[in-house]
């Protein structure tokens, strides 16, 4: 089985540390294969909260890291900066690869950097970005869980979804799902969800996953900071499908706790395959 822990919107800057302890610890336990930072790494882009985020990053001692930025590691009250060098200090922390890629036995995961720095919190996804993933993806092997990592939500966004779903989305959903994508990981809305993404005349099962906000103090909602340990058994199995268990932090008890776990079925529709909880 291989897993991958996605982490979101931790907001350095504006955290909680007993989360971030907690979550170190729960790292040190689960030992995911793959950690994805899934955007807003920092609450403003600033300097010290980058190096802090990537403090954090060293304390978790990933196996392996992919991470885009989230419209937050983008200037906002530095016009010049925005405009003239939007990723200085996110390249300084996290390296110069904005899309970077994970190419495993049985994981391909692709990076998408949807900030643009002429919005403020829209995300958008160009058409060069749709075909460039999409032909990623069509070379993935057989065994591999197809993955896509954007910032703003490609499906849902619960009540505000006019305002934050991703411009571009359902060009992308439509070229990725004939590419033979998975799951979407994305953030921004701090709202955990799971959204089964269907498409006229596609039997393909796609689904669209929200991480929380990890660590940091802009909970929605009075839900509580959260991340997703995802787990692929068919590379092992055969049988495709994915377990999502969401960890929620437990602040009386100072630690993160499984708290739901969704049973994602990949095979094609036709073959009457449905989702478990």
């Amino acid at each position: 089985m291989s897993t991958l822990l996605q982490v979101s919107d931790p907001h350095f800057g504006a955290e909680w540390p007993a989360a971030v302890d907690a979550l170190v610890t729960l790292a040190a336990t689960l030992r995911p294969d793959l950690v994805v930072l899934s955007g807003d790494l920092t609450q403003r882009a600033r300097r010290r909260q980058f190096e802090a985020a990537r403090a954090f990053v060293e304390r978790l001692g990933p196996q392996a890291l992919l991470a885009i930025p989230g419209n937050h590691d983008i200037p906002l009250f530095d016009p010049v900066a925005r405009l003239c060098r939007p990723y200085a200090r996110y390249r300084h922390a996290f390296g110069a690869d904005l899309e970077p890629v994970f190419d495993a036995p049985a994981l391909l995961v692709q990076g998408v950097n949807t900030t643009r720095p002429a919005r403020h919190t829209a995300g958008e996804i160009s058409a060069a970005q749709i075909e460039r993933v999409a032909r990623r993806f069509e070379l993935a092997q057989p065994a591999q869980l197809r993955v896509a990592v954007v910032h703003q939500p490609i499906a849902g966004a619960g009540p505000r979804k006019p305002r934050d779903r991703l411009h571009g989305s359902e060009a992308a959903l439509r070229r990725w799902a004939d590419a033979g994508v998975d799951l979407i990981l994305g953030g921004h809305t701090h709202r955990p969800e799971i959204n089964a993404v269907e498409m006229a005349g596609s039997t393909r099962r796609v689904y669209a996953i929200q991480g929380g906000t990890a660590v940091s103090r802009r909970v929605r909602d009075g839900r509580p900071n959260s991340v997703n340990l995802i787990a692929y058994e068919g590379a092992s199995t055969g049988a495709r499908r994915v377990l999502v268990t969401r960890y929620d932090h437990d602040a009386a008890g100072g630690r993160f706790v499984a708290s739901e776990t969704r049973v994602l079925d990949l095979t094609p529709a036709a073959d009457g395959a449905s989702e478990q909880r």
